[in-house]
């Protein structure tokens, strides 16, 4: 079965553009954390030359000239948005593969390549209307073939939004167009490695002898020479692995210097990884908390990261914030401007059956019925209706977003309003 990849454009300006409709046709961008960085452009923006990853500072010139329109990141909306595109593809065509917040692969059967690209604009078409945002769509034997579908659909005059590349020779001059570091899976060390060689575009990967890159790169490169012969040795994995580990970390919107903010920032940041971790249905025997300086600042650098075996596993907040308090103690250092705080849950195991301490009796189950009823409400009502009071109020240390638009679809208080 041919596998197919969505990928939605632009993805964090077009979510932009789904509420606020006077964005289309014009340059827009999307800043990291603390507004620092363009981490998403559209069209327009790149015509103007606002470079992907250019600090705001750099790109400020540019953004005044063209008149682009910016914003902070906006991620609760992101993955709402992410999470509405991901259930209409399941709706349309069954069990997927969720790569990323705006990537996934699914099988998809048609007998011809024309068939294979009608069912495809079938998909843009549904997806389109079901949630306002653009998506390209590329079918191919394999996955590495499929993404490539997906950025010759992107650049294709011909066939805009839908590119199959189940024929040969559609396959061969695609590859021959792709310069070989645009390959996916071919990072900056196997493109120098590869260059070095000869290998300039993916069609010359794809004509390299395999016995050779395995040499040389490794098995994971000689898959990729496999795949992009359409040979598939990447299969759909519907069912995604359980989680490893859960993570959540925020960079400060100041340099925070006093104790009891870091445990503010940190509490919150446990809050959220147990929302995770109860959503995964797993439970952490080992956390860990992180705390980092400016690394680009002449003043004194301190990184420590402190962890701890827990007595059992847990996916409860309160148990989890009350260890990772000691941890905050433990790793602070009088004195040091600290410019970002997280928390890592590792060594996962199912919630069920969940181990119970010695001296536990009625009092966890109690706090697991209240978990569920605190992420009840949080998904019933908005995200931190219901928070722990460690997390604090002011909350002075937030990351900067003075440029983010509202949470339409996830926030009571910031629903969209139309004027009639």
């Amino acid at each position: 079965m041919p596998v197919a990849v969505i990928d939605c454009e632009n993805f964090y300006v077009s979510c932009e553009r789904v509420f606020q409709p006077r964005l289309r046709g014009r340059p827009v961008v999307v800043l990291s954390n603390n507004d620092g960085c363009v981490i998403s452009r559209s069209e327009e923006a790149k015509r103007a030359g606002v470079r992907m990853g250019v600090p705001l500072f750099e790109a400020r010139p540019l953004i005044e000239e063209h008149g682009v329109e910016v914003f902070s990141s906006n991620y609760e909306l992101y993955g709402d948005l992410s999470g509405r595109v991901m259930e209409g593809l399941e709706g349309a065509v069954g069990a997927i593969e969720r790569y990323s917040i705006d990537e996934a692969f699914f099988g998809l059967d048609a007998p011809t390549d024309e068939s294979l690209r009608a069912a495809g604009l079938e998909i843009r078409e549904r997806l389109g209307k079901w949630t306002g945002l653009p998506v390209t769509v590329g079918v191919a034997p394999t996955k590495t073939l499929a993404k490539l579908a997906v950025a010759a659909a992107r650049q294709s005059e011909k066939r805009p939004g839908v590119v199959s590349l189940c024929r040969p020779r559609h396959a061969e001059e695609a590859l021959r167009r792709l310069p070989v570091e645009k390959v996916w899976g071919v990072g900056p060390a196997y493109a120098r490695a590869l260059r070095a060689a000869g290998v300039q575009t993916a069609l010359d990967l794809s004509r390299a002898d395999e016995r050779w890159v395995r040499g040389r790169l490794g098995v994971v490169a000689a898959r990729i020479v496999l795949e992009l012969r359409g040979v598939s040795c990447l299969p759909l994995e519907a069912c995604p692995p359980p989680r490893r580990s859960v993570t959540s970390s925020r960079s400060f919107g100041r340099p925070v210097t006093s104790l009891a903010e870091l445990r503010e920032a940190v509490a919150f940041h446990v809050s959220k990884a147990a929302e995770r971790l109860r959503r995964a249905r797993r439970m952490a025997r080992v956390l860990l908390v992180f705390l980092e300086t400016n690394r680009f600042a002449a003043d004194p650098q301190h990184a420590p990261a402190v962890s701890a075996a827990l007595p059992v596993p847990t996916d409860l907040t309160p148990e989890l914030v009350g260890h990772a308090q000691r941890l905050v103690e433990r790793a602070f250092l009088d004195g040091v401007e600290y410019k970002k705080a997280g928390v890592m849950l590792l060594d996962l195991v199912p919630a069920r059956p969940a181990q119970s301490g010695l001296f536990d009796g009625r009092d966890r189950e109690r706090q697991r019925r209240v978990m569920e009823a605190v992420d009840r409400l949080n998904r019933l009502m908005g995200r931190d209706t219901v928070r722990p009071a460690r997390v604090g109020f002011t909350q002075a240390w937030r990351t900067n977003c003075g440029r983010r638009s509202p949470r339409y679809t996830t926030n009571w208080r910031e629903l969209l309003t139309v004027a009639a």
